[in-house]
């Protein structure tokens, strides 16, 4: 038995926010303050919880936020209209439609709607179409949050197997792109792979992103690898627990992020620096040179 590392994704979050707040303060040299507004359709309760700590995070990072909050029965040719006008809208920089969306809307046809420009969470054809092809623009939030999180503790995954148990357009299928474009090899499992638990056994590191609670059992992964786990489920007790079994997972893998405080907050980080990428590039800013300025200089950042 060897001692696991857990990877903090909330002070791995914290560092990210804390040097965007501080490229933030920068480009509003240039005259530009990052804006992003948040559409939020219906009352679903996990959905507010989610747009809440958006807006929190966005705000404490020097941003202009606001959130657009309409009913459950609007149509949906007014929802995609609310889209098409923020697109304009030159002091938006991030629009964020918070899903699902109730039944009755298709969610297809409102990201279709998305400028690609604005479209911080990577969902768009053409955000799509980029990041399968290694083009520049927005990655999806969570599966750029996984790798970020391996970066900043050092874990390096070219050459390495990952199997990614999930394949779904949120996580699954943007994390394989991502990671095939940083030269691992990637296995993608799903609801009808056969023994999925000897294909987790031949990983180096398994991403667990099914939605269902304990799925990945200690004995489905060998000793030493790594496992990330995007699950967020509510187990019979009220707690939130992943979809990996993690009691059963400490002292035999190398690393393993907590649920909660792993993936969660580290797809909030990725949202707050791709809105602060598109307010960069609307001015002919280069991003990533404010903010490497911004983690050499900010207490805490860089972690």
């Amino acid at each position: 038995m060897s001692q696991t590392q857990i990877l903090d994704g909330k002070a791995t979050a914290l560092a990210i926010r804390l040097e965007v707040a501080a490229a933030t303060a920068k480009l509003k040299a240039h005259g530009v303050q990052p804006g992003l507004v948040v559409i939020l359709v219906g009352e679903d309760p996990a959905s507010q919880v989610y747009v809440r700590n958006k807006d929190r995070a966005a705000t404490g990072a020097g941003f202009a936020v606001s959130t657009i909050r309409l009913p459950d029965s609007v149509a949906q040719a007014d929802l995609e209209a609310e889209v098409l006008k923020l697109n304009q809208d030159p002091l938006v920089h991030g629009i964020l439609v918070q899903l699902p969306l109730p039944k009755g809307l298709d969610a297809g046809a409102v990201v279709d709607c998305l400028d690609p420009a604005k479209d911080v969470d990577g969902l768009s054809p053409r955000s799509v179409a980029a990041w399968t092809l290694g083009r520049p623009g927005h990655k999806p939030c969570t599966p750029a949050g996984c790798i970020e999180l391996l970066d900043r503790h050092g874990m390096d995954i070219s050459g390495q197997h990952m199997v990614i148990v999930g394949r779904s357009m949120l996580v699954g299928k943007p994390l394989s792109a991502l990671a095939l474009a940083r030269n691992a090899t990637v296995t993608v499992c799903h609801s009808r792979t056969q023994d999925l638990a000897e294909h987790c056994r031949r990983a180096d590191i398994v991403v667990a992103a099914v939605g269902r609670a304990k799925l990945i059992q200690g004995d489905w992964v060998r000793e030493g690898a790594i496992v990330l786990d995007v699950g967020i489920n509510r187990g019979d007790d009220g707690k939130l627990v992943g979809d990996a079994d993690q009691a059963q997972m400490m002292g035999r893998v190398a690393a393993i992020t907590p649920v909660p405080g792993g993936i969660g907050p580290m797809t909030i980080a990725m949202l707050i620096k791709n809105t602060f990428h598109s307010a960069a590039h609307s001015v002919g800013v280069d991003p990533e040179a404010l903010l490497t300025e911004a983690a050499a200089c900010t207490p805490g950042a860089g972690t």
